[in-house]
Protein backbone atom coordinates (compact mmCIF):
# COMPACT_ATOMS: atom_id res chain seq x y z
CA UNK A 1 0.00 0.00 0.00
CA UNK A 2 1.07 3.60 -0.50
CA UNK A 3 2.82 5.34 2.38
CA UNK A 4 1.60 8.58 3.91
CA UNK A 5 4.02 10.56 1.75
CA UNK A 6 3.01 8.86 -1.46
CA UNK A 7 -0.32 9.30 -3.22
CA UNK A 8 -2.67 6.34 -3.40
CA UNK A 9 -2.19 4.77 -6.82
CA UNK A 10 -5.50 4.17 -8.61
CA UNK A 11 -6.44 2.24 -11.75
CA UNK A 12 -9.80 3.10 -13.35
CA UNK A 13 -11.60 0.30 -15.19
CA UNK A 14 -14.68 1.17 -17.26
CA UNK A 15 -15.66 0.59 -20.87
CA UNK A 16 -17.09 4.11 -21.16
CA UNK A 17 -14.34 6.58 -22.05
CA UNK A 18 -16.33 9.53 -20.73
CA UNK A 19 -16.80 7.82 -17.37
CA UNK A 20 -13.07 7.13 -17.18
CA UNK A 21 -12.32 10.75 -18.00
CA UNK A 22 -14.73 12.05 -15.38
CA UNK A 23 -13.32 9.74 -12.71
CA UNK A 24 -9.77 10.71 -13.62
CA UNK A 25 -10.59 14.39 -13.24
CA UNK A 26 -12.17 13.75 -9.83
CA UNK A 27 -9.30 11.61 -8.53
CA UNK A 28 -6.47 13.66 -9.97
CA UNK A 29 -7.92 16.72 -8.27
CA UNK A 30 -6.87 15.29 -4.90
CA UNK A 31 -3.23 15.68 -3.78
CA UNK A 32 -3.17 12.30 -2.04
CA UNK A 33 -4.55 10.32 -5.00
CA UNK A 34 -3.22 9.66 -8.47
CA UNK A 35 -4.44 7.69 -11.49
CA UNK A 36 -1.66 5.46 -12.79
CA UNK A 37 -3.59 3.75 -15.59
CA UNK A 38 -6.97 3.10 -17.17
CA UNK A 39 -8.52 -0.01 -18.72
CA UNK A 40 -11.62 -0.59 -20.82
CA UNK A 41 -12.35 -4.22 -19.91
CA UNK A 42 -11.45 -6.95 -17.46
CA UNK A 43 -8.58 -8.46 -19.44
CA UNK A 44 -6.94 -5.07 -19.85
CA UNK A 45 -7.50 -4.41 -16.13
CA UNK A 46 -5.64 -7.58 -15.15
CA UNK A 47 -2.72 -6.70 -17.41
CA UNK A 48 -2.54 -3.15 -16.08
CA UNK A 49 -2.67 -4.30 -12.46
CA UNK A 50 0.19 -6.73 -13.09
CA UNK A 51 2.23 -3.98 -14.72
CA UNK A 52 1.49 -0.95 -12.52
CA UNK A 53 0.79 -2.55 -9.11
CA UNK A 54 -1.82 0.01 -7.97
CA UNK A 55 -3.18 0.40 -4.45
CA UNK A 56 -6.84 0.63 -5.53
CA UNK A 57 -8.76 -0.55 -8.59
CA UNK A 58 -12.01 1.27 -9.31
CA UNK A 59 -13.79 -1.52 -11.19
CA UNK A 60 -16.92 -1.31 -13.33
CA UNK A 61 -19.16 -4.38 -13.13
CA UNK A 62 -20.68 -4.56 -16.58
CA UNK A 63 -18.32 -4.09 -19.50
CA UNK A 64 -17.96 -5.33 -23.04
CA UNK A 65 -15.37 -8.09 -23.05
CA UNK A 66 -14.39 -9.59 -19.71
CA UNK A 67 -16.68 -8.33 -16.94
CA UNK A 68 -15.63 -6.74 -13.68
CA UNK A 69 -16.66 -9.71 -11.53
CA UNK A 70 -14.38 -12.14 -13.36
CA UNK A 71 -11.56 -9.61 -13.41
CA UNK A 72 -11.93 -8.95 -9.68
CA UNK A 73 -11.62 -12.65 -8.89
CA UNK A 74 -8.50 -12.91 -11.02
CA UNK A 75 -6.86 -9.77 -9.65
CA UNK A 76 -7.40 -10.83 -6.05
CA UNK A 77 -5.47 -14.06 -6.61
CA UNK A 78 -2.29 -12.01 -7.12
CA UNK A 79 0.31 -11.73 -4.35
CA UNK A 80 -0.32 -8.53 -2.35
CA UNK A 81 -3.30 -7.59 -4.54
CA UNK A 82 -4.77 -4.09 -4.71
CA UNK A 83 -8.03 -3.19 -3.01
CA UNK A 84 -10.99 -3.37 -5.40
CA UNK A 85 -13.78 -0.82 -5.24
CA UNK A 86 -16.66 -1.84 -7.50
CA UNK A 87 -18.34 0.79 -9.65
CA UNK A 88 -21.99 0.14 -10.46
CA UNK A 89 -25.29 1.62 -11.57
CA UNK A 90 -27.10 -1.04 -9.48
CA UNK A 91 -28.69 -2.47 -12.59
CA UNK A 92 -27.15 -5.86 -11.71
CA UNK A 93 -27.23 -6.50 -7.97
CA UNK A 94 -26.19 -10.14 -8.39
CA UNK A 95 -22.90 -9.10 -9.98
CA UNK A 96 -22.24 -6.63 -7.18
CA UNK A 97 -22.87 -9.34 -4.59
CA UNK A 98 -20.60 -11.68 -6.48
CA UNK A 99 -17.83 -9.08 -6.54
CA UNK A 100 -18.09 -8.52 -2.79
CA UNK A 101 -18.01 -12.25 -2.15
CA UNK A 102 -14.97 -12.49 -4.39
CA UNK A 103 -13.15 -9.98 -2.20
CA UNK A 104 -13.99 -6.49 -3.45
CA UNK A 105 -13.92 -4.15 -0.49
CA UNK A 106 -16.92 -2.02 -1.43
CA UNK A 107 -18.68 -0.21 -4.21
CA UNK A 108 -19.91 3.19 -5.29
CA UNK A 109 -22.67 4.22 -7.64
CA UNK A 110 -21.74 5.99 -10.84
CA UNK A 111 -23.91 8.95 -9.83
CA UNK A 112 -22.27 9.27 -6.40
CA UNK A 113 -21.13 12.85 -5.67
CA UNK A 114 -17.40 13.22 -6.40
CA UNK A 115 -16.38 13.90 -2.77
CA UNK A 116 -17.93 10.58 -1.71
CA UNK A 117 -16.17 8.71 -4.48
CA UNK A 118 -12.90 10.19 -3.28
CA UNK A 119 -13.71 9.22 0.32
CA UNK A 120 -14.51 5.66 -0.80
CA UNK A 121 -11.18 5.35 -2.61
CA UNK A 122 -9.33 6.53 0.50
CA UNK A 123 -11.33 4.20 2.72
CA UNK A 124 -10.62 1.04 0.74
CA UNK A 125 -6.98 2.07 0.35
CA UNK A 126 -6.81 1.77 4.15
CA UNK A 127 -8.25 -1.73 3.96
CA UNK A 128 -11.69 -0.73 5.23
CA UNK A 129 -15.03 -1.44 3.52
CA UNK A 130 -16.73 1.43 1.73
CA UNK A 131 -20.41 0.58 1.90
CA UNK A 132 -23.01 3.26 2.50
CA UNK A 133 -26.08 2.23 4.55
CA UNK A 134 -28.35 2.66 1.54
CA UNK A 135 -26.07 0.60 -0.68
CA UNK A 136 -25.71 -2.14 1.92
CA UNK A 137 -29.50 -2.27 2.21
CA UNK A 138 -29.72 -2.90 -1.53
CA UNK A 139 -27.10 -5.65 -1.31
CA UNK A 140 -28.87 -7.35 1.58
CA UNK A 141 -32.21 -7.06 -0.22
CA UNK A 142 -30.72 -8.65 -3.31
CA UNK A 143 -29.18 -11.43 -1.25
CA UNK A 144 -32.36 -12.19 0.66
CA UNK A 145 -35.02 -11.43 -1.93
CA UNK A 146 -37.13 -13.84 -3.99
CA UNK A 147 -35.20 -16.38 -6.01
CA UNK A 148 -34.58 -20.02 -6.43
CA UNK A 149 -35.34 -21.88 -3.20
CA UNK A 150 -32.89 -24.62 -4.10
CA UNK A 151 -30.12 -22.09 -4.79
CA UNK A 152 -30.77 -20.31 -1.49
CA UNK A 153 -30.77 -23.61 0.39
CA UNK A 154 -27.47 -24.64 -1.18
CA UNK A 155 -25.90 -21.27 -0.34
CA UNK A 156 -27.17 -21.46 3.24
CA UNK A 157 -25.88 -24.97 3.80
CA UNK A 158 -22.47 -24.15 2.30
CA UNK A 159 -22.16 -21.08 4.52
CA UNK A 160 -23.16 -23.02 7.62
CA UNK A 161 -20.59 -25.72 6.90
CA UNK A 162 -17.86 -23.11 6.69
CA UNK A 163 -18.94 -21.49 9.96
CA UNK A 164 -18.95 -24.86 11.75
CA UNK A 165 -15.15 -24.79 11.68
CA UNK A 166 -15.15 -21.78 14.00
CA UNK A 167 -14.92 -21.73 17.76
CA UNK A 168 -17.82 -20.24 19.72
CA UNK A 169 -15.86 -17.00 20.29
CA UNK A 170 -14.96 -16.77 16.62
CA UNK A 171 -18.62 -17.21 15.65
CA UNK A 172 -19.56 -14.42 18.07
CA UNK A 173 -16.91 -12.21 16.50
CA UNK A 174 -18.19 -13.04 13.01
CA UNK A 175 -21.74 -12.19 14.10
CA UNK A 176 -20.57 -8.84 15.47
CA UNK A 177 -18.72 -8.08 12.23
CA UNK A 178 -21.92 -8.86 10.31
CA UNK A 179 -23.70 -6.38 12.57
CA UNK A 180 -21.28 -3.72 11.36
CA UNK A 181 -19.33 -3.30 14.61
CA UNK A 182 -15.75 -2.10 14.73
CA UNK A 183 -13.04 -3.73 16.83
CA UNK A 184 -13.63 -1.58 19.91
CA UNK A 185 -17.39 -2.17 19.76
CA UNK A 186 -16.86 -5.92 19.38
CA UNK A 187 -14.50 -5.92 22.36
CA UNK A 188 -17.14 -4.16 24.46
CA UNK A 189 -19.91 -6.52 23.33
CA UNK A 190 -17.91 -9.68 24.02
CA UNK A 191 -16.08 -8.30 27.07
CA UNK A 192 -12.65 -9.04 25.60
CA UNK A 193 -9.65 -6.91 24.60
CA UNK A 194 -9.23 -5.27 21.20
CA UNK A 195 -6.10 -7.37 20.73
CA UNK A 196 -8.19 -10.51 21.23
CA UNK A 197 -10.75 -9.25 18.71
CA UNK A 198 -7.96 -8.77 16.18
CA UNK A 199 -6.69 -12.29 16.88
CA UNK A 200 -10.17 -13.76 16.38
CA UNK A 201 -10.58 -11.76 13.16
CA UNK A 202 -7.26 -13.07 11.87
CA UNK A 203 -8.46 -16.61 12.60
CA UNK A 204 -11.67 -15.89 10.70
CA UNK A 205 -9.71 -14.79 7.65
CA UNK A 206 -7.67 -18.00 7.74
CA UNK A 207 -10.42 -20.50 8.56
CA UNK A 208 -13.02 -19.02 6.22
CA UNK A 209 -10.53 -18.29 3.41
CA UNK A 210 -11.70 -14.69 3.09
CA UNK A 211 -9.83 -11.47 2.45
CA UNK A 212 -11.87 -8.89 4.33
CA UNK A 213 -14.68 -8.20 6.80
CA UNK A 214 -17.28 -7.68 4.07
CA UNK A 215 -16.91 -11.32 3.02
CA UNK A 216 -17.31 -12.42 6.64
CA UNK A 217 -20.52 -10.39 6.97
CA UNK A 218 -21.97 -11.81 3.75
CA UNK A 219 -21.11 -15.37 4.81
CA UNK A 220 -22.88 -14.90 8.15
CA UNK A 221 -25.93 -13.49 6.41
CA UNK A 222 -25.94 -16.38 3.93
CA UNK A 223 -25.90 -18.86 6.83
CA UNK A 224 -28.85 -17.16 8.47
CA UNK A 225 -31.01 -17.04 5.35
Amino acid sequence: MASEREPVRVVIVDDDQLVRLALRLVIEGEPDLTVVAEAADGDAAIAVVDERRPDVVLMDVRMSGRDGLSATREILTRPAPPRVLVLTTFDSDDLVLGALRAGALGFVLKDTPPPRIVDAVRTVAEGKPALSPAAMARVIAAATGPGSRDARDATRQAARRRLEALSERERETARAIADGLGNLEIAERLNISVATVKAHTGSLFAKLAVENRVQIALLVRDAEE
